[in-house]
């Protein structure tokens, strides 16, 4: 019992850091503003573990691939504590082997549900207040998620379906990752 709860919170640290850092890293793919709320909120949260990481870790193609990597440390860390705790652990390099890639499906679980949240949310602000201080950052975060499939999917009736088509498929990404994830597991059970 104690166990669980432990395990309970300590998901919940690290699925809140790692989303933080997935956000973290969103904003600089998209070159959106710094200057809001949200990018103030994830640099005073993730700054702590960043500015060390980038020392080691470079950043590529104009990207900050610490905040990336260190969303899958965070999963993997995680990760290799549940399993330690939970006594389903294997030999020692093939259960790092695992947990490294259980830690990559959980960080693309996490970017899917930063996309999802970060979709609504846009589509929300559009209907209701396209003029709301938010609505850039929603805005830019979500053009490059919504773009695809608003060269396939025309307005119909003035209105955009395409959030409606990115949300069907980032739902059937997050089953077959749940599927992965789960088949993957099934051996060390």
């Amino acid at each position: 019992m104690l166990i669980r709860l432990l395990l309970m919170v300590l998901e919940a640290l690290a699925g809140f850091l790692s989303l933080a850092l997935l956000a973290r890293f969103a904003l600089q793919w998209v070159r959106a503003a710094y200057r809001n709320p949200i990018a103030h909120f994830l640099v005073a949260v993730t700054d702590w573990a960043v500015r060390p990481a980038r020392r080691l870790i470079p950043s590529a193609w104009g990207l900050d691939l610490a905040s990336l990597v260190l969303a899958w440390l965070v999963q993997g860390v995680y990760l290799g504590l549940a399993h330690g705790l939970s006594g389903m652990v294997g030999s020692l390099p093939q259960a790092m082997g695992l947990v490294a890639l259980l830690a990559l499906l959980e960080t693309l679980k996490l970017a899917a549900w930063l996309a999802q949240g970060v979709i609504i949310i846009a589509a929300l602000i559009s209907w209701i207040n396209p003029y709301a201080p938010m609505a850039p950052v929603f805005l830019a975060l979500s053009a490059p998620l919504l773009r695809p499939f608003q060269r396939l999917i025309p307005l119909v009736g003035g209105v955009d379906l395409s959030p409606m088509a990115a949300l069907l498929a980032i739902q059937v990404f997050l089953a077959l990752l749940s599927g992965l994830f789960g088949a993957m597991l099934m051996p060390m059970r």
